[in-house]
């Protein structure tokens, strides 16, 4: 038997750093972990960094499990290679060309690959770049909307001082981006049974100060497309009719990186002449990290050049254009090992058995009595929106149904449409890379269950014993 020697520390010695732990020492046992940590003040002395680590973890451990989050369209699962690239970039100043011209080179290649997943033209030229996110990139799409309408008024000698962008249901970053760049926000009301902007709405709000019209691929609240088609077919006969040229910016912060791939005889791209520019998200669907967007121009041209700075890039010029400056290089690095990793098969097998999943939640939901579906996963998001079929007699609110499926963990959110469907309260699901077909079903049950309860007037915690030992 092999002997194994044991050190021990002499006596007055101290077994690890003042104020941090020895390897044997437990966490809980340290002189960090018997305060509460600094909130207000940065402490004084230095801590040991792996009980910094442990009590940090503790406290984000009461942070909702992301995986059960059916709110949110952002990435909350990745594969360990994206992790490693991420760390390996952690380094990487994305806006800094010239110091890291290969991470330049792989945003330019996902620029050209989104220009060619959105149909650009040949030889158009197609321009565009990353963003931290679909807002960023949708601000810098209303911005170039803005600047080419001033142009044109002030070279006709027109005033340029009352700018207009008219949209449906849009995101709050177009409402952002209106506030903070001076632009009227003409959203249109929705109609009844509609969910998103429709084609016989547009000639009354766009006149002469109209910058651009928004066509959403993924509306917010009910994950269905709006018909960008129609929308730029009605543009072209305002043009035809009136004389006015009103571009067409498609936010497809989600749907951008869903309908090439198993939608691919929607036409809402480049393939529309009207269509100027398009952003996307590569934290939705395209299925990157958390802050990355993406926003391409049709071609150079519509994107004016006095928005673009120049930096300096191996000795030459590298154009550069967005509202922040420094930010991380590792979610573009994540974004081309996706389009790498999946490819256009890849793509397509994920979102194809994100819909198979959310078409079945829709059935379950469709089978429970009390709801009726917006939208049921089907031509568009992988998800599912539905409403009570009798909001005055069901004896319960979808408000009510959310906080019952809080107890389990899941976050559902539920919420009115905009204006004119304020009444109509909604809730909604999204299947996402990550959420399997399991997890959905076990959602089902757990949304049964609620309705069970609230059919009973059942509102408070279950009858059974709390304490087994």
């Amino acid at each position: 038997m092999a002997l194994h020697r044991v050190d021990r520390p002499k006596p007055g010695e101290t077994p690890g750093p003042s104020g941090g732990r020895a390897d044997t020492e437990d966490v809980y046992s340290t002189p960090l972990s018997r305060r509460e940590l600094p909130k207000r003040r940065v402490p004084e002395r230095r801590a040991d960094p792996a009980v910094v680590l442990d009590l940090i973890r503790d406290e984000l451990a009461m942070d909702g499990n992301s995986s059960q989050n059916l709110a949110t369209f952002c990435t909350t699962w990745a594969e360990p290679e994206v992790h490693a690239l991420m760390d390996d970039c952690l380094d990487k100043n994305m806006i800094d060309k010239d110091e890291y011209p290969q991470t330049a080179a792989i945003e330019a290649r996902c620029v050209h690959m989104l220009a060619d997943l959105w149909h650009s033209p040949s030889g158009g030229a197609a321009t565009g770049c990353s963003t931290t996110g679909s807002s960023e990139a949708a601000m810098l799409g209303g911005l170039a909307l803005k600047w080419r309408w001033r142009k044109a008024r002030e070279a006709a000698g027109k005033p340029a001082d009352r700018p207009n962008l008219v949209c449906g249901p849009v995101q709050v970053c177009w409402e952002k981006f209106a506030r903070y760049f001076d632009v009227e926000l003409r959203q249109v009301p929705l109609e009844e049974g509609a969910t998103g902007l429709r084609p016989h709405q547009l000639r009354a709000h766009v006149d002469e100060n109209t910058i651009g019209v928004v066509a959403i691929l993924g509306v917010t609240y009910t994950c269905d497309y709006e018909p960008v088609a129609q929308l730029a077919a009605e543009l072209d006969a305002v043009q035809r009719d009136t004389g006015l040229d009103v571009p067409l910016h498609v936010d497809a912060a989600s749907g951008g990186f869903v309908a090439p791939f198993i939608h691919p005889d929607v036409v809402w791209d480049f393939r529309l002449e009207r269509v100027a520019s398009v952003n996307a998200s590569g934290h939705k669907y395209g299925m990157a990290p958390l802050g990355v967007g993406w926003v391409v121009w049709r071609h150079r041209d519509l994107l004016p050049e006095e928005l673009v700075f120049d930096v300096d890039y191996l000795g030459g010029k590298m154009p550069t254009f967005a509202l922040n400056f420094s930010r991380p290089g590792g979610e573009v690095v994540a974004q081309y090992y996706n389009l790498l990793r999946l490819g256009r098969e890849g793509y397509r097998a994920v979102l194809e058995s994100c819909g198979h999943t959310a078409r079945a939640l829709a059935s379950k939901v469709a089978e429970l009595g009390p709801f009726t579906l917006l939208y049921d996963g089907q031509g568009a998001l992988p998800a599912v929106s539905w409403t009570l079929t009798d909001p005055e007699g069901a004896g319960f609110t979808l408000y009510d149904v959310t906080e019952l499926l809080r107890l389990r963990g899941w976050q559902v959110p539920a919420y009115p449409l905009p204006a004119d469907r304020q009444e109509t309260v909604v809730q909604r699901v999204l299947v996402r890379h990550g959420i399997g077909y399991d997890k959905i079903m076990l959602l089902a049950e757990d949304l049964k269950d609620a309705v069970r309860r609230l059919n009973d007037g059942d509102l408070r915690a279950a009858r059974k014993p709390g304490f087994h030992h």
